[in-house]
């Protein structure tokens, strides 16, 4: 009975490997470009979800100066800082964030109608 290996049972995890997928830090973190409607034919395009690292202010000045549009940076409590622009820019600022390399095209999330 020595020669004989024994098992001894152990926790099973399913989600084992989710979790060891999900640990590696901006592994998952998606930039999201909506648009948001006002009133009438107005429109107002949001910017979520850069890294901290970025400065919001010189890549909104660039935003601003590429599309001859206004534009904001907004402190939100639950969302951090968000960039606001006048209009409906996103297929421009989703090209903008992937052509300066400061995000990959697969981490943008298009959102709106």
């Amino acid at each position: 009975m020595s020669d004989l290996d024994v098992q001894i049972p152990t926790a099973f995890d399913p989600f084992a490997d989710a979790n060891a997928e999900d640990s590696g830090v901006g592994a998952k973190d998606y930039v999201h470009i909506r648009v948001q409607q006002r009133n009438g034919r107005k429109s107002l395009t949001t910017v979520q979800g850069l890294k901290k690292e970025f400065s919001y202010n010189k890549i909104l000045k660039d935003l601003k100066k590429e599309f001859c549009c206004n534009g904001t940076v907004v402190q939100d409590p639950e969302l951090g800082q968000v960039i606001q622009l006048q209009g409906d820019q996103r297929k421009n600022v989703s090209t903008f964030l992937v052509q300066a390399g400061i995000v990959k095209k697969e981490n943008i999330k298009i959102h709106g109608f």
